[in-house]
């Protein structure tokens, strides 16, 4: 049958099944859409760094014989919208039959469903061959249960594909080493310079502003820095394994203001576009730690698988499990407007002026920064999530709902009330401090609580213990800090309340 197959944005898995034949029958279909980039505001080099490896994709099929059919995003036939495009190569070409990779975000999903229920042709949904999960594996695991607790699924996961286990005890006798990840660089400790692939993009860039596609941040169109293709990932996942492995797990949660990746893999916009496998960069990764024994410690792979077969497919479970309502949740019923530095960096707050400089700079921030410095802020401002989602689901270059909302509303905002974290995810300034050297030279005084020197992530940190006490209080991991703010003073906790509440009044003047 003479067959229409659609293939994503951030289906790119040249592995995949679909291509091990020469089916002469079959046409592939990609399409660069304003529905796609209109639907938050995203960062130029997230929208570049998509066009341009789905360029290289429809490339690289095209050398393959494969007949490809590929819409850019100024084509005259592009009607902008997916289903639309589809339905027009299908009445012009007469194709008998439409075959689709299932979609990793609620939205697509449901768009295409919907629109194959309508086909009077024959049609068919076929994995995307990348995870080591199915969509729905969590929600069986976690069936009957009240807490969904990752590491729970982490060592199931282990065990099920033999990962880090002898005779199904934990490698090494631990199964995590998260205490042993939390050390602070202080730049004794060589960074090799970061994997760039120097990616000319300009003709994409100039095709998104001839467009008028709204974008945020920064990019030097000659010299988009990450993998574009197959080819570019994995010679990316080698470098890691090389020079970066060796030190990843010691300094994975660090953050300094001379640096931007440090021993972080720079793959994740690879792997969620599915350039590379998390099968593959597993692999790799204990390849290198077999092999290099006697340099490299477990504490630095089993931080790093974690973060691959644990989180990500946790997260990915988690959010197939609890959509569509899922996105509605607001358990702390924050309401609060995003200040704008957000948008421009322009803060006195150093912590946050670095990671939101790093974030319009280079469509990146590391986990920790995304999770102790702009989330940590936007939940103790009491930030509506709405605005957080939509923030963070443009700004990464890596960013897929799939991924970024339960991070976002889950683990960083607490507004799923604890599906995902067991409490929320906040701190003063002392962490910032003890994981970074944003404080050496910052405006504020990392350990006052008031005055106008006075570090605002102080007072605010314990205004929202008060703030939520009705939410939080009963918390079991929560009962220390609620201890410690119950034994304040009145005329301390009427000071703090005094001080959080002129900074979320004039967020913008901080």
């Amino acid at each position: 049958m003479k067959t229409l197959r659609l293939i994503l944005g951030d289906q790119l898995n040249s592995k995949h099944s679909w291509f091990t034949n020469d089916d002469d029958n079959s046409t592939y279909c990609l399409f660069e859409m304003r529905q796609e980039t209109d639907y938050v505001k995203h960062h130029i080099q997230k929208v570049a760094g998509f066009f341009a490896a789905m360029r290289k994709f429809a490339e690289e099929l095209n050398t393959q014989n494969k007949k490809v059919i590929y819409f850019k995003l100024n084509d005259e036939l592009n009607t902008q919208s997916l289903t639309e495009n589809i339905n027009y190569l299908l009445e012009q070409h007469h194709f008998e039959k439409f075959e689709y990779l299932t979609p990793d975000e609620y939205r697509l999903d449901h768009q295409l469903k919907e629109f194959c229920d309508l086909l009077t042709i024959e049609s068919k949904v076929y994995t995307t061959e990348h995870f080591y999960t199915d969509r729905n594996d969590l929600a069986s695991f976690f069936k009957g249960k009240k807490q969904f607790l990752m590491e729970s699924f982490y060592r199931n996961m282990r065990k099920k594909h033999q990962i880090l286990m002898v005779n199904e005890q934990p490698e090494g006798g631990k199964w995590n080493y998260d205490a042993s990840n939390r050390k602070k660089w202080k730049g004794e400790t060589l960074i090799p310079s970061a994997k760039n692939f120097d990616n000319d993009v300009s003709e994409i860039v100039t095709e998104i502003e001839k467009a008028g596609v709204e974008t945020i941040g920064k990019i030097n169109a000659k010299y988009f820095e990450y993998p574009i293709s197959r080819k570019q990932a994995r010679t990316q996942l080698s470098y890691f394994c090389e020079h970066l492995l060796v030190h990843f797990g010691d300094y994975q949660d660090a953050m300094h203001t001379d640096q931007v990746f440090l021993f972080h893999s720079k793959i994740s916009f690879a792997m969620n576009t599915k350039m590379i496998s998390p099968k593959e960069i597993v692999e790799a990764t204990l390849a290198t730690y077999r092999k290099r024994k006697d340099e490299i410690d477990i504490s630095q792979v089993e931080g790093f698988i974690r973060q691959i077969i644990g989180w990500r497919e946790y997260m990915r479970g988690m959010y197939w499990m609890l959509m569509p309502d899922y996105k509605k949740e607001n358990f702390l019923n924050n309401k609060n407007k995003l200040p704008d530095f957000f948008w421009t960096g322009k803060t006195k707050m150093n912590c946050l002026k670095n990671a939101i400089h790093n974030s319009l700079d280079n469509g990146y921030a590391h986990h920790i920064q995304r999770l102790m410095i702009t989330g940590n802020f936007a939940l103790l401002t009491q930030i509506d999530p709405d605005e957080i989602d939509a923030w963070y689901l443009g700004i990464y270059v890596d960013a897929i709902e799939w991924v970024q909302l339960p991070n976002t509303r889950g683990m960083s905002q607490f507004a799923d009330g604890g599906k995902i974290a067991t409490k929320p995810y906040v701190s003063s300034g002392s962490y910032i401090s003890k994981m970074s050297n944003y404080c050496d030279s910052c405006s504020y005084k990392k350990t006052k609580k008031f005055g106008d020197d006075a570090c605002p992530f102080n007072s605010l940190y314990w205004n929202f213990l008060d703030e939520k006490q009705d939410k939080l209080s009963t918390n079991f991991r929560m009962k220390m800090m609620y201890s410690l703010l119950n034994k304040m003073s009145a005329e301390d906790r009427t000071k703090i309340k005094e001080k959080a509440n002129h900074i979320i009044e004039n967020l913008d003047e901080y």
